[in-house]
């Protein structure tokens, strides 16, 4: 049964939030603000760009590690300056603003600007008092209209901040991207120090909106990340360790959290990745509530689902404590809206290439090498029928080039998508480009026993491999393109970068296409 979420958001205070969020704060306005630091510690970055504008974030933190989550600021509200110029030296200011930065949110600011030309590269700083950011570079989204002939993004997912140095996102930086798309575990809620100097902070189990804050604040310290999110602009959506590992809607993995607990910590988790992210209004938290599920089109190239596979899915089947049959047609990864909102776009799509961005395996990934079959119960494979229906919405749709880029497995894999796994020969409905992570596992290797198991058992799997890193894709109206770039070790800096393989995805003709491995 679930809660009464109007009671809940009264006795959250989200009321407060809200007014914050229009610009209104119950804190006395501070007009010429002096800080005792930098302001800007936790940089700066733009995302969910559309073909007039972006999203602008930063967030004011001169101390971003207090331990109360105020990052060292007062209870007053800051005028915070932006603008947007063409070039780096912003000689050719085009779009100038201010945002209130109140108390009641960290003092983050989401500054979405707009009347901007599409498909164009833009400059952008803030500016508190006296304060000046580091500037960062962003790029609008070319016309919904227009045929352009090609699109460079990255996707990445999985940081876990004590496993390993950010490398990946060092060689990141120096690619030409129009987008990065973030697939979940921005950060990890536990109490894990690590063994080179990268512990969390704080040193336990977050659960409060200050730890959260604090949490999020020391993963953005990171050089390499506030690099990355300078340079791209992001799309971002979030998988289990935003909250808790594993959680599903308002249930969580510790059965000694009642639903209500799990919701106030949910509410905490949330609003702190608002905070820390470049999200746009649409996406405010109303409590342990936020809508992220959204679409971003590309011209006439490319459109993106970006989905929630976390906030409405059914519990986890669990053979002691939540026994249950993944093909029971009750059981839901999206929830019913979602699901039929995903469905419908992607009937609608004009776009060469529908690429769903998402969380947890989709492809069939049995780890049983023999004639029985091992399955997680956690990505889709725990949720078969509501696999099927999106796999049979998709072909009694006619939807074309159907492509779904994932994250969660800390390893890679490719994976043709078929209508019926246990039958070889079924039709092939897409493919599925799983990248490993950044960071969490480790160093990693390229085949370590799941990924050898994945090969054997599965004849749709063509490719797997455990280093960590980041896939890129270069995308024209002839063929989809991905290259794993993984860098050979994460434990100590400075690692070298390759491209370990590389596959195609041809216009009209389902499934991946080995073009190289190493």
């Amino acid at each position: 049964m679930r809660l009464d979420r109007r009671k809940f958001l009264g006795l959250a205070g989200v009321t407060g939030m809200g007014a914050a969020i229009a610009g209104f704060s119950a804190a006395p306005a501070w007009a010429t603000p002096k800080f005792t630091g930098n302001p800007f510690t936790l940089g700066v970055a733009s995302g969910d760009p559309l073909p007039n504008g972006v999203v602008l974030w930063t967030r004011l933190a001169p101390e971003p590690l207090a331990a109360d989550g105020r990052g060292g600021m007062p209870d007053r509200v800051i005028p915070v300056h932006w603008e947007v110029a063409e070039d780096e030296r912003f000689g050719r200011v085009v779009a100038r603003g201010v945002e209130r930065a109140a108390p009641e949110l960290g003092h983050s600011v989401h500054a979405e600007v707009g009347r901007l030309r599409p498909g164009r590269e833009y400059f952008y700083r803030f500016r508190a008092g006296r304060e000046i950011s580091p500037v960062g570079r962003t790029r609008t989204a070319p016309e919904a209209w227009a045929g352009n002939d090609g699109l460079r993004f990255a996707f990445a997912s999985c940081q876990n901040l004590p496993a390993g140095f950010y490398t990946a996102y060092r060689h990141m930086v120096q690619e030409d991207l129009d987008l990065v798309v973030f697939l979940g575990d921005y950060i990890y809620e536990g109490d894990a120090q690590g063994t080179i100097g990268r512990g969390h902070l704080p040193n336990a189990e977050v659960f409060s909106l200050a730890d959260y804050r604090v949490r999020h604040a020391n993963y953005r310290s990171d050089a390499d990340l506030q690099a990355a999110h300078a340079a791209f602009p992001w799309l971002m959506t979030w998988d289990d360790h935003e909250v808790e590992n594993n959680y599903a809607d308002e249930i969580s993995e510790d059965p000694a959290q009642t639903p209500e607990a799990f919701l106030r910590r949910r509410a905490a988790a949330y609003q702190a990745y608002y905070e820390h992210l470049p999200l746009r209004r649409a996406a405010f938290p109303q409590g342990p509530d936020m809508r992220l599920y959204r679409r971003v089109r590309y011209g006439r190239l490319a459109e993106f689902s970006v989905l929630d596979g976390r906030q409405y899915r059914s519990d986890q089947c669990d053979a002691t404590t939540q026994p249950c049959d993944p093909a029971d047609p009750s059981r839901t990864m999206l929830g019913e809206e979602q699901e039929r909102w995903l469905l419908d776009g992607l009937a609608r799509s004009r776009s060469t290439w529908n690429v769903i961005a998402q969380q947890t395996v989709i492809a069939q990934n049995d780890t049983d090498p023999g004639p029985g079959k091992q399955l997680s119960t956690d990505n889709w494979n725990g949720y078969q029928a509501a696999r099927q229906r999106l796999f049979d919405g998709v072909l009694e749709r006619g939807v074309d080039n159907f492509v779904v880029i994932t994250g969660d497995a800390h390893r890679s894999m490719v994976a043709d998508l078929k209508q019926n796994f246990d039958d070889p020969s079924s039709r092939t409905v897409g493919a599925e480009f799983l990248g490993t992570s950044i960071s969490s596992g480790g160093d990693g290797a390229d085949l370590d026993a799941t990924c050898r198991n994945w090969l054997a058992a599965n004849p749709h799997v063509k490719f797997a491999n455990a280093r960590r890193g980041y896939v890129r894709c270069s995308l024209s109206p002839d063929e989809f393109r991905t290259d794993y770039r993984v860098v050979q070790y994460v434990t100590t800096k400075d690692s070298p970068i390759k491209t370990q393989a590389s596959f195609v995805v041809e216009n009209g003709r389902p499934g991946a296409q080995v073009d190289s491995i190493q």
